[in-house]
C-alpha cells in the first residue's frame, strides 16, 4: 500500500486533494488472492477499499494503492474461459480490421493481453501483433498458443523500447486495462509514444454511469485503481496529447465504453456518439461530485437484501451454492460478510481456481460438476454480467428444481431456462 496512509490522498489524475468518498467497503483481502488448503491456518492481509471522487476532475479512484507486482505477477484470471468474451473479441477484430484497414504491413500491440484470447484473431489473419502482459504465468499460455508476448508492465520505458525495435503501432488495444493502472500519466505518455502519427488506440472499461445507476459496487476492488466516465477520462487523455474521436456503448461487464483515441490533431473525424455519451453523463449528474456518494446507500441495500435471502434459505433448510470465482464476487461476499455457512461452495470452469478458496470468505471453489453432486436449491451467479451465458450453460440445475439468484442490481430469482441443453 502507499507508504503513508495517514496523509491526505491526492488525485492521481490532477493531484487535487481527495475529500469526497463515493463508497467505503471496509477492509478486504486482494480480490484475486485465492487461497490454498495450507493457507487456511494463516491470517490474510487486508487493505482498506474506499473509492473517492475528485471534486476537481471527477476521476473516481481508490485512495490507497496496492502493489501492482503483488496483484498481477501471478494471476488467476484467464480470459479464454468465457465463451461470450471470446465472441466479443472476435467481433472487435472483425470491426477494427475493416475500420482501420489493417493488413500484413500493420502493427498491433495489445496491453494486458492476458492469454492471447484476442490477439490470436490477428495472428490468424496474418496481421503482425504483440502482447504486453505483466503476469508471467498468463503470458506463457499466450506464447504457447502462438501469440508473441512480452512480460512487462507497460509505461514509457516499454513504449520507448518497442519503438526502438521498430514496433510503433497502427493500433494499440487496452481492454479493461485503464482501470488497472496506478501510474496513469506514465501509461498514457507511453500510449502516445507508441502510436504512429496516424495510429489509433481503443480502450474498453466499465462505464461509471452504469456502475452508479445499476448499483454495481462489486466492480470496485483493489485491482481497479480508477473508475471512469467519459467526462473524466477525456480530461486526463488531453493532458497527454490524446483525444477521443469516437465512443461505443457496450453491454460487457454490466455496461462498458469503448473509446477510440488518437494523438491530438490526428486524422480521424469525431463521431456524434461522443457528445451523446457526455450528455447522458451530465443528465445523470455525473458532472457533480456530490452525486457519487449515493452509491454507498445502494450498496447497503444490496447487502441487506442478499443477507435476508440467504438467512431465510438457511433457516428453511435449503442449500445455496454459487457460480464463479470472479473478483467482483469477492468484493460482494466480503462486504456482506458471507461465508460457507450461507453459501456452501462455488464452482468455476477455470482449473487455476478450482480446489482453492475464495479470499476472505474462504468459500471452497470446485469444478462445475460439484453442482450435480450437491443439488443446491439456489445458485448465486457471482459474475452477474454473464447471466445469459451462465444460466444457459447451467440450465440442467432445473432437473432438481434448482434456481438462479442474481444479486446485482437488485435481488432476482430466476427459474432455470427450459429447452436448452446446458453444458457443464
Amino acid at each position: 500500500m502507499t507508504a503513508d496512509s495517514t496523509a491526505s490522498p491526492c488525485c492521481r489524475g490532477c493531484a487535487a486533494p481527495l475529500t469526497t468518498v463515493m463508497v467505503d467497503l471496509g477492509r478486504m483481502p486482494l480480490a484475486n488472492s485465492y487461497l490454498r488448503e495450507e493457507d487456511l491456518g494463516r491470517p490474510e492481509p487486508a487493505y482498506p477499499l474506499r473509492a473517492m471522487v475528485c471534486d476537481s476532475c471527477l476521476l473516481v479512484q481508490l485512495d490507497e494503492v496496492a502493489d501492482p507486482e503483488g496483484i498481477f505477477s501471478d494471476y488467476a484470471y484467464f480470459s479464454s474461459y468465457s465463451t461470450s468474451w471470446l465472441a466479443h473479441a472476435r467481433q472487435y477484430v472483425d470491426m477494427i480490421v475493416g475500420r482501420l484497414s489493417l493488413g500484413s504491413s500493420s502493427q498491433v500491440v495489445e496491453i494486458a493481453s492476458n492469454d492471447g484470447y484476442l490477439l490470436k484473431n490477428f495472428v490468424a489473419r496474418g496481421i503482425p501483433c504483440l502482447g504486453i502482459e505483466p503476469a508471467a504465468n498468463v503470458a506463457e499460455v499466450a506464447s504457447g498458443a502462438g501469440v508473441p508476448t512480452r512480460v512487462a508492465f507497460f509505461g514509457v520505458p516499454v513504449a520507448a523500447q518497442l519503438v526502438r525495435d521498430g514496433l510503433a503501432a497502427d493500433l494499440v488495444i487496452g481492454n479493461n486495462v485503464l482501470a488497472h493502472v496506478p501510474a496513469l500519466h506514465d501509461f498514457l505518455d507511453g500510449i502516445r509514444l507508441l502510436l504512429k502519427p496516424g495510429g489509433a488506440a481503443t480502450f474498453e472499461f466499465p462505464h461509471l454511469l452504469n456502475l452508479v445507476q445499476e448499483r454495481q459496487f462489486d466492480t470496485i476492488y483493489h485491482e481497479h485503481f480508477s473508475y471512469f466516465t467519459l467526462l473524466a477520462v477525456e480530461r486526463v487523455l488531453a493532458d497527454h496529447g490524446l483525444t477521443v474521436f469516437d465512443v461505443e456503448r457496450l453491454p460487457t461487464h454490466g455496461g462498458s465504453l469503448r473509446l477510440f483515441v488518437q494523438r491530438a490533431g490526428g486524422p480521424h473525424a469525431r463521431g456524434a456518439e461522443v457528445e451523446r455519451v457526455r450528455a447522458a453523463e451530465r443528465a445523470a449528474g455525473l458532472d457533480d461530485s456530490q452525486t457519487y456518494p449515493a452509491l454507498a446507500t445502494a450498496a447497503q441495500e444490496v447487502r441487506r437484501d442478499l443477507l435476508e435471502f440467504l438467512h431465510t434459505a438457511r433457516d428453511a433448510g435449503q442449500c445455496v451454492a454459487a457460480y464463479g470465482a470472479p473478483a467482483k464476487g469477492n468484493t460482494l461476499l466480503n462486504y456482506c460478510g458471507i461465508g460457507p455457512d450461507l453459501i456452501r461452495l462455488t464452482v468455476d470452469r477455470n482449473p487455476n481456481k478450482q480446489n482453492r478458496y475464495l479470499p476472505g470468505s474462504r468459500i471452497p471453489i470446485r469444478g462445475v460438476e460439484a453442482l450435480r453432486e450437491l443439488h443446491p436449491d439456489f445458485v448465486v451467479v457471482l459474475p452477474w454480467n454473464l447471466r445469459e451465458e451462465i444460466t444457459q450453460q447451467l440450465a440442467w440445475i432445473g432437473e432438481w428444481g434448482g434456481r438462479f439468484v442474481l444479486p446485482i442490481p437488485r435481488l432476482e430469482i430466476l427459474e432455470a431456462p427450459r429447452g436448452i441443453e446446458g453444458a457443464a
